[in-house]
């Protein structure tokens, strides 16, 4: 079963590529039913994605959450799953042009490195941990579909006027700016959950609440930049262009 993993991370890197190509050529023909094939692609990516993820889980009897691979692995079908949802509620399938990109990246990584199945330390044997790498995968799940959001809402913001553009194709500004809010008010509260529960299991494993590595300061400088993004969303003149900036290099 252990060799069954690279196939389906490549059909499924295929997919997510065929995805994307789909999505730009209809972005670029305004052709709707090409934009409904590329919808197609993803679901297929998403199905195959579901299954890596349960293969592995039976693999290592257990969540695919102990190392770089099972990581990168859950955190592609978080952002899948996220962009399926906001694609469906708000109409948003031009969005993933941008999207798309971010999961093909991830899974032509994940087929480049080593898959076996190695027996779990017994640091990682942690429920602290369990929490904390699940609330991560949905915490940076939901940033990467707010930073391509964010990307399309910069890019429709630079060339609204132009009338030849395709960026009409794209949401509305308004529209772009409240779904980028939304999921980063989403990701947060995953995001704190991460950070405490990382936290608590650093003390358990090593005795240490915090040691400053690069993980660990990063994630916080993260957590910084999207606090600061929603305490100051509600300022006069910060929503749009300014957060859409903050959102990005939140990611």
């Amino acid at each position: 079963m252990e060799q069954m993993q690279l196939p389906l991370l490549w059909f499924m890197l295929a997919a997510y590529l065929g995805a994307f190509m789909f999505y730009a050529f209809s972005f670029w023909a305004r052709n709707a039913k090409i934009r409904s094939l590329a919808q197609k692609f993803v679901y297929v990516g998403l199905f195959l994605n579901t299954a890596v993820v349960l293969l592995r889980s039976v693999l290592i009897g257990g969540l695919p959450l102990n190392n770089g691979f099972e990581f990168g692995l859950s955190f592609v079908f978080a952002a899948a799953v996220v962009f399926v949802f906001i694609e469906r509620k708000f109409n948003m399938s031009a969005v993933g042009l941008f999207v798309m990109p971010v999961l093909a990246a991830i899974s032509v990584w994940l087929v480049s490195i080593d898959l076996s199945v190695e027996p779990v330390m017994p640091a990682l044997r942690s429920y602290w941990l369990a929490v904390h790498v699940s609330a991560a995968v949905i915490a940076y799940g939901s940033f990467a579909v707010s930073f391509a959001v964010a990307i399309a809402y910069l890019i429709k913001d630079k060339k609204e006027h132009d009338s030849t553009s395709r960026v009409h194709e794209l949401p509305s500004l308004k529209v772009l700016d409240e779904v980028s809010y939304k999921l980063i008010f989403v990701g947060l509260p995953f995001l704190t959950i991460m950070l405490v529960t990382g936290a608590v299991w650093a003390e358990y494993a090593w005795g240490s609440f915090w040691s400053w590595d690069p993980k660990e300061t990063w994630a916080l400088i993260t957590w910084l930049v999207y606090a600061l993004y929603l305490h100051t969303r509600f300022m006069p003149g910060f929503k749009g262009k300014r957060a859409a900036g903050l959102s990005v290099l939140g990611f």
